[in-house]
């Protein structure tokens, strides 16, 4: 998409740091900024986002022993687990995010934990997201969410 600005944020540096390698590869342009937006007040960003696109954690803890051991031996648990008490705590926070940064009818897509599709979709109708759709992967499982702010 030409004039698009892309900016993408993570927690860690070393997946920052694989991400850019990724970008050159593929010679596309993206601003990469490190920050946790669990606890970041005020990021980087305009004010004016038209869509943000995220697949936070989302894997609870209980569902740990029922992963292929090959990834979880080669992805980054911070990345794949969220507490059995908030497993949310991701989507709130980046819904709290774009409602105060992303343009009036602008665009949230997650990819969401296949057993917590109506509980994020709840989240978002909560917030005041509109025009909300919850999407079935392939096998028919709960996999994304779209809406519109």
């Amino acid at each position: 998409l030409p004039n698009t600005k892309v900016y993408a944020l993570d927690i860690a540096e070393d997946t920052i740091e694989t991400a850019k390698q990724n970008a050159s590869l593929n010679n596309v342009e993206v601003e990469f900024i490190k920050d946790d937006i669990l606890t970041s007040s005020v990021l980087p960003i305009p004010s004016s986002i038209s869509i943000i696109v995220s697949n936070p954690p989302y894997i609870k803890e209980d569902e740990k022993p029922a992963m292929h051991q090959n990834v979880l031996a080669n992805e980054p648990h911070r990345a794949l687990f969220v507490s059995n008490e908030n497993p949310l705590i991701f989507y709130e926070a980046i819904a709290n995010f774009a409602l105060k940064n992303l343009e009036n009818s602008g665009l949230l897509f997650f990819e969401i934990n296949e057993y917590l599709g109506e509980e994020t979709v709840n989240l978002l109708r909560n917030k005041g997201f509109k025009d909300i759709e919850l999407r079935q992967d392939m096998q028919g499982k709960d996999r994304m969410i779209c809406c519109a702010k």
